[in-house]
């Protein structure tokens, strides 16, 4: 581990600022406006940020962590942040693990998170909008997640609760995540105690298929914390509009793009404003807001165009006859 110091603080902070967990693995063009981005916001220069550095797994993966960890040293020398500490895994941690004992080393010093993978950039009012979120529901315990990113594109309130999390610019408290978090090892032990009914309405009548994950090895980090809130009937409080932007989508593993047939609906700029947040001491969902996000997810956000919906309509009609 490698621990690079900041600036003192000289001026006396009226908001607890939450650290920042970053998490990076071999893009680096991504993870450079990642922390580029997240330096912009406001109160950057008051936020200790903690990057953890996956290992390679190959010498030409190996050849592109290297660039990245070149370039965050280079940072380490003129960073703006109170603090940077880089934490390099000396192997493949692989995503989940990474984040999830990363997300522990951060809990043994703070009482709260905020985490972004290498593909997130942030609006320059992200920080100040989940700092006043951890102020107003620290003493809310049903309120176990706080999103920066939404998937609704039409008019909705500042902020609102649902049970859905988004993993895309989010933080937590430590008390929620240690008391609620499991890493499932397998879809049994994931749904213990979860009804068909649960299972309907966690997928949003079945087009959010969110349970699939649990097929994958390891499982994924979110799913479980998903499945984690619903058990315990928590909520995530979401912005009306997106203060986020993940810029790794089309270089996914699970997403590729073809702009002449499909757009993604989730691609927007972040927002420029601050959120207006107030605090609610019985927060509930909003059935009209479910229905929406039930519209807005379906088919994870991709929209087709004319000849996207033709090729799809026969691409379906043949793997249907095989």
């Amino acid at each position: 581990m490698c621990f690079f110091a900041g600036e003192n603080q000289t001026e006396q902070e009226v908001m607890i600022k939450a650290p920042v967990a970053v998490f990076v693995y071999n893009r680096l063009d991504n993870t450079r406006q990642t922390i580029e981005h997240l330096g912009r916001n406001e109160g950057a220069q008051h936020t200790d940020v903690f990057v953890f550095s996956d290992g390679g797994k190959d010498e030409a993966s190996w050849h592109k962590v290297n660039e990245v960890r070149e370039y965050l040293h280079e940072l380490a020398e003129n960073h703006g942040f109170k603090s940077l500490t880089l934490v390099e895994r000396p192997e493949n941690f692989y995503l989940e693990r990474n984040i999830t004992e990363g997300i522990a080393e951060v809990f043994q010093r703070y009482d709260r998170i905020i985490v972004l993978e290498d593909d997130i950039c942030t609006s320059p009012f992200f920080l100040d909008y989940m700092n006043r979120a951890f102020d107003l529901y620290q003493d809310v315990p049903r309120v176990m997640h706080v999103s920066g990113f939404t998937n609704l594109s039409v008019e909705a309130p500042a902020f609102y609760f649902t049970p859905h999390m988004s993993g895309w610019g989010w933080g937590t408290w430590r008390d929620r995540w240690q008391q609620y978090f499991k890493h499932f090892g397998s879809r049994e032990e994931a749904l213990r105690g979860v009804t068909p009914a649960d299972e309907n309405r966690m997928q949003y009548g079945g087009v959010f298929p969110c349970l699939k994950s649990l097929d994958k090895r390891p499982i994924p980090w979110d799913i479980c914390w998903e499945i984690a809130i619903y058990k315990a009937q928590g909520l995530c409080i979401t912005p009306g509009h997106t203060m986020v932007r993940n810029i790794g989508l089309k270089q996914g593993t699970h997403f590729r793009s073809f702009d002449f047939l499909q757009h993604y609906e989730f691609d927007r700029e972040p927002w420029q404003q601050p959120i207006p947040l107030t605090q609610i001491l019985q927060p509930e969902t909003d059935p009209r807001l479910e229905g929406l996000f039930a519209d807005a997810i379906r088919d994870w956000g991709i929209r087709y165009t004319f000849l996207g919906r033709i090729i799809r309509f026969l691409y379906k009609k043949m793997v249907k006859k095989t």
